[in-house]
């Protein structure tokens, strides 16, 4: 039985709280933060009865047509699910967040407004069944994020705001032409087609090869690709709650999770293969990989080191969807999930660290260890995971590559992997060091730059148990990959329909 009502009453739950908190007054502040809360658990609930009726094998479908030949549809299938669980879990631990981090500030009646439209727009990408929809929802995720990276009003951010619009726009614009071409070519194609565009390869190779390099092309600037990536550290001036935003639950994951529509639902990968895309779209993650650990090592402040580190770990799902095999496409789809709890953990930490003792700069960090230890272990375990160490969920992600790589004698791969790990370690671990084995303003001369004691605890509540709730789920993850409906048996289960009959 198709059950219509739960793709679209999962969209409308962030729209209709977006429009009722654009309606509330400013200073409704405690009806603000219930219905922000108590939508962001209702969409948990729709999300787990989603994840349930795909795993019964159920395919529920919401569609009307628009205009002949287009049809407005969402479809719940596993892929979509992974995003759609991913984004709602973390809708609700950054709603909590920012709740906290905002306390006091101006315009929170615009930001939440924003911030629930931008999540609703994550959800219409997650379950966008063609083009056209993915396309109506990948332009709200833009316009939505905007106000959220001007928040401050300052001409820094401003002038950020006008770069994230030129890049994400013009990448728009690149994606509309190559969706329009395909829509010319095949008709109104849904990603959940049996007949792909096999049909089409011997007469339009060339032309869905130039139709692939523009829908990637114009996916890649959100996935912050390089040479495409020079809105990402810019949006950094933007409050913690919406780098968290940016770089673990919306934008950069949207990105990617459009280059693994194209490839596996839109082409399939063997079209891809016989394309000869595949390798290429493997070099270019490489390649940023390595660009982007490269310029993490040279940053003085935290949150863009964090920002350039978001730019080479974003890479790992597209480098997995480069390596033909099950194994790389594992890797790929449980990074998608493991790299956004791991560093919205990092940014809740850095979001911490600013708010209760004004550290911004990674020279300002010594000792902090013993003066926020939440935070600190929270920062260890998610600056560990990145590294690739065990027990932590980027482990996992590493393995799987790894093995895949060599499966499919792609050796260079391999090497790739464990140059990014050498040079994840080279700027996590003098950090850690900083945190937890030089003394710091308490044991010394000096102070921290501004502190403030905002709680009974290290930190105010609000801003202290999201993060350490997302950085457990991160050692969970890793600790416990083998058991049902975790972050690796739901990409094994995505991956087992893309290579399996």
């Amino acid at each position: 039985m198709n059950a219509a009502w739960l793709p679209l009453t999962a969209l409308a739950t962030s729209l209709l709280v977006a429009v009722t908190i654009f309606a509330l007054p400013e200073e409704a502040r405690r009806l603000r933060t219930t219905i922000n809360i108590g939508a962001a658990v209702v969409k948990i609930i729709l999300v787990t009865l989603m994840v349930r009726r795909v795993a019964a094998g159920h395919e529920d479908i919401f569609s009307f047509q628009v205009i002949g030949g287009l049809d407005f549809v969402l479809r719940i299938d596993a892929l979509g699910v992974m995003f759609a669980g991913l984004s709602s879990l973390l809708w609700l631990c950054t709603t909590i967040y920012a709740i906290g981090y905002l306390e006091g500030s101006a315009n929170r009646k615009r930001f939440f407004g924003f911030f629930s439209l931008c999540v609703a727009s994550t959800i219409g990408i997650a379950l966008a069944d063609n083009l056209f929809t993915f396309l109506i929802f990948y332009e709200m995720l833009t316009l939505s994020t905007y106000p959220l990276v001007v928040h401050r009003g300052t001409e820094q951010a401003l002038n950020a705001g006008r770069v994230y619009l030129r890049y994400t726009l013009s990448a728009g614009v690149v994606l509309l032409l190559g969706a329009v071409l395909l829509n010319n070519l095949t008709g109104d194609q849904s990603f959940s087609s049996e007949e792909g565009l096999g049909d089409y390869l011997n007469d339009h190779r060339g032309l869905l090869t130039l139709i692939f390099i523009l829908l990637v092309s114009g996916l890649a600037v959100k996935a912050a690709m390089v040479p495409l990536h020079g809105w990402l550290p810019r949006a950094m001036v933007a409050p913690a709650p919406v780098s968290a935003l940016l770089h673990a639950v919306a934008v950069v994951k949207a990105g990617a999770f459009g280059i693994l529509r194209v490839v596996y639902d839109l082409y399939g990968i063997e079209l891809s293969v016989e394309l000869g895309v595949i390798t290429g779209l493997a070099v270019a993650a490489s390649i940023t990989i390595i660009y982007g650990s490269l310029r993490a090592i040279a940053q003085q402040e935290l949150k863009p080191l964090l920002a350039f580190s978001t730019v080479s770990q974003v890479s790992y799902v597209i480098l997995g969807i480069g390596i033909f095999g099950p194994f790389g496409t594992v890797g790929a789809l449980a990074h998608l999930l493991h790299q956004g709890l791991m560093k919205v953990t990092l940014f809740f930490c850095a979001g911490n660290y600013a708010e209760e003792l004004g550290i911004h700069r990674i020279d300002e960090m010594d000792g902090a260890g013993k003066r926020m230890p939440l935070t600190s272990i929270a920062f260890t375990i998610g600056a560990l995971g990145m590294i690739g160490l065990p027990p932590v969920a980027g482990f996992i992600t590493k393995w799987y590559l790894g093995v895949g790589a060599i499966q499919a004698e792609m050796y260079w791969v391999v090497a790739v992997l464990v140059a990014s790990s050498t040079l994840n370690a080279m700027y996590f671990l003098p950090i850690l060091h900083r945190l937890w084995f030089r003394p710091g303003p308490s044991h010394g001369k000096g102070s921290w730059p501004h502190e403030q004691r905002l709680g009974r605890l290290e930190t105010h509540g609000w801003l202290l148990w999201p993060m350490v709730f997302t950085a457990l789920i991160s050692l969970g993850a890793g600790l416990f990959a083998g058991l049902p409906y975790s972050p690796l048996d739901w990409a094994a289960r995505v991956a087992s329909g893309e290579y399996l009959p």
